[in-house]
C-alpha cells in the first residue's frame, strides 16, 4: 500500500520580548502560525495560564486571642475581618511546593508588614512591604500562618459542623493563581507572498511569585501532556516532515510593519499623540498613562488601552478611529529602531 504524503506545516519560532520582560510581566511572540491557529492556541494557552498553574497562598491562620473572623483584637486598630482581608494579599513564593508554616510577633506600637514575618525555609514572601495591622502601645499581635499549594481558587475549608476550632484556627479562602492576567492578540503575518498566516502576541501578568517564563513553560506543558492522551490512532509526525524555516527566508516571514508604511506614516510615529487631534479627555487619559508619542499607543494592546483609568468606549472610539485614518491599529509591535532605519532608507532614496 502507498505511504500517503501529507503536505508539511509551518513550524513557528517563539521569542520573548527582552526589552520588556520583568519577574512580573512578559510579552512573547509566536509566528508564524498556520492559518486559524493564532486563536486556537491563544484562546487554550490563557485559559490555561489562568486555571491550571499551581501556585501557594495562606489557608488559614490562628491569632493568639481570637477564636473567630468577627472578633475585636485588643491593642490591635483593625478587627480580625480587617486583618483576614489584609493577609489574603500575602505573595507566597514556594520552593518546593511543599505545605509550611509562616509566624509573626509584633509587641508595642508599631505597624506589622509582611516583612516581620518568620517563614519556613522554602518559603518566600514577596511583598514585604504589605501592611497587615497596627499594634497599640499596650498591644501584642502574634499570628501563625498555614500555607497550602493548589490550582485556581478555593474556598475555605471549614470543618463540618465546628462554627469554633478548639486550636481557634480561622481558615481563609485562596487564590493560588500565580498568573493574575492574560491577554492574546492575533494578527496576520507573511510567508512569501502568503499573506494569511497568523502572528501570536500573548501578554502574561503575575503576581510575583512565578515569573511570565516559568508560567508559560508549565501552561504549555499542560497543554501538550494533556493532548497526548486525545490520539487515538497514530500520530502523524509532523514535526519530522516540517522544517524550522532558514534564517534568510525568515527574514522575509517576519516582515515588521515598519518596512510597509509609507514615509508619512513613519514620521507620524515618532511625533507626539497631540498630532492625532484627539478630544481632551482622551489625551489627558494616554498621557497620564505615559502614552506620550503615536508609536507607544499603537504598540499598545487594544484590551490595555481600554483598562487605562477614566478611558470609556467612547474615548476607545475616538482614538481607533484616528489611528486607522493613517493606516494604524493597535498591537502592531513596532520598534522604534526599525522606523529609523526605515526613514534613513527613504531619505538614501
Amino acid at each position: 500500500m502507498e505511504k500517503h504524503e501529507y503536505t508539511p506545516l509551518i513550524i513557528p519560532s517563539v521569542e520573548w520580548d527582552k526589552k520588556t520582560l520583568t519577574d512580573t510581566f512578559g510579552e512573547i511572540v509566536a509566528q508564524p502560525l498556520e492559518p486559524g491557529l493564532g486563536t486556537t492556541f491563544g484562546s487554550a494557552l490563557r485559559r490555561a495560564l489562568l486555571g491550571t498553574i499551581e501556585g501557594s497562598a495562606v489557608t488559614a491562620v490562628t491569632i493568639v486571642g481570637v477564636n473567630n473572623e468577627f472578633a475585636v483584637i485588643p491593642g490591635i486598630i483593625e478587627d480580625a475581618m480587617q486583618l483576614v482581608l489584609n493577609i489574603k494579599q500575602i505573595v507566597v513564593r514556594n520552593k518546593t511546593g511543599k505545605s509550611g508554616t509562616m509566624r509573626l510577633k509584633v509587641a508595642g506600637e508599631a505597624v506589622a508588614r509582611v516583612a516581620d514575618i518568620k517563614a519556613d525555609e522554602h518559603l518566600e514572601l514577596v511583598n514585604p512591604d504589605l501592611v497587615l495591622g497596627h499594634v497599640a502601645p499596650d498591644g501584642l499581635l502574634e499570628i501563625e500562618f498555614f500555607v497550602s499549594t493548589g490550582r485556581g481558587y478555593q474556598a475555605a475549608q471549614w470543618p463540618e459542623g465546628k462554627p469554633y476550632q478548639e486550636d481557634g484556627k480561622i481558615y481563609l479562602d485562596a487564590m493560588f493563581a500565580p498568573v493574575q492576567n492574560v491577554i492574546f492578540d492575533v494578527q496576520k503575518t507573511r510567508v512569501g507572498k502568503d499573506i494569511d498566516y497568523d502572528k501570536l502576541t500573548l501578554t502574561i501578568q503575575t503576581n510575583g511569585s512565578e515569573s511570565p517564563v516559568s508560567v508559560y513553560n508549565y501552561g504549555v506543558s499542560v497543554l501538550r501532556t494533556q493532548l497526548e492522551h486525545f490520539l487515538v490512532e497514530v500520530e502523524i509526525p509532523f514535526n519530522e516532515i516540517s522544517v524550522v524555516l532558514p534564517e534568510k527566508q525568515k527574514e522575509d516571514v517576519f516582515i515588521d510593519k515598519a518596512k510597509t508604511l509609507p514615509r508619512d506614516v513613519l514620521e507620524l510615529l515618532l511625533k507626539p499623540i497631540e498630532q492625532l487631534e484627539l478630544s481632551v479627555r482622551a489625551q489627558n487619559c494616554l498621557v497620564q498613562h505615559g502614552v506620550k508619542r503615536v508609536l507607544d499607543l499603537v504598540n499598545m494592546p487594544e484590551e490595555e488601552v481600554l483598562k487605562i483609568k477614566n478611558f470609556g468606549r467612547k474615548s476607545l472610539t475616538e482614538v481607533k478611529e484616528a489611528i486607522e485614518t493613517n493606516n494604524l491599529s493597535f498591537g502592531m509591535g513596532i520598534h522604534e529602531e526599525d522606523v529609523q532605519e526605515m526613514l534613513e532608507s527613504h531619505e538614501e532614496e
